[in-house]
């Protein structure tokens, strides 16, 4: 049984292929197997209110291009070489991109992410292309740059301030900000 909100009896929001489909409306097809995920790994992470749900997916479904690439388009040859990221060998760079829902990139927030997610990800970082982990990958950066509590707050800026901890700036904000708005109308 729901409440007005549509909050489960249980305290737990769960989406719904047919929401997901209202607040990307060009999604591809297939991109149903990243329901359930969603439904398993957004709770776990403390993605578990209308507010936290509706940023969180608008900000994925900006990030994968309406759950369409869990693979970064760029080569990744930009961020070779770069230290801050942990790419430190030749290769690094292509080898660890952006993958996943949030496209986790560089050697060291690779390894970090897999030995959360109790994956490896050095040897093996296209696991977060894969559904499973392109979902738990995204839900955990989520969690680890505490984006639950900025979208809790839902105040002044806060859209903004968990787009520039996913972006590192306000890259595509006019997007993020209309995958929000039919996530409001969708998620209710």
């Amino acid at each position: 049984m729901e409440n007005i909100k549509g909050e489960l009896a249980l305290g737990l929001i769960q989406i719904t292929l047919d929401q997901l489909k209202k607040i990307c409306p060009f999604a591809p097809r297939g991109f149903d197997a990243y329901v359930p995920y969603l439904n398993k790994f957004m709770p776990m992470y403390g993605i578990d209110t209308i507010d936290k749900v509706r940023a969180f997916i608008a900000q994925v479904a900006h990030e994968s291009g309406s759950f369409r690439y869990t693979s970064e388009l760029a080569s990744g040859k930009d961020y070779e070489g770069r230290k801050d990221l942990g790419n430190i060998h030749p290769g690094d760079g292509v080898k660890f991109k952006g993958h996943g829902l949030i496209q986790i990139t560089g050697r060291s927030n690779h390894l970090e992410c897999g030995k959360a997610l109790g994956i490896d990800l050095i040897n093996t970082p296209l696991l977060l292309t894969t559904p499973k982990y392109a979902v738990q990958s995204a839900c955990w950066f989520w969690q680890k740059r505490k984006l639950n509590e900025i979208a809790e707050r839902n105040k002044d800026g806060w859209f903004i301030d968990i787009t520039k901890k996913i972006n590192g700036g306000l890259n595509g904000l006019r997007d993020r900000q209309e995958f929000w708005e039919r996530a409001m109308k969708a998620i209710v």
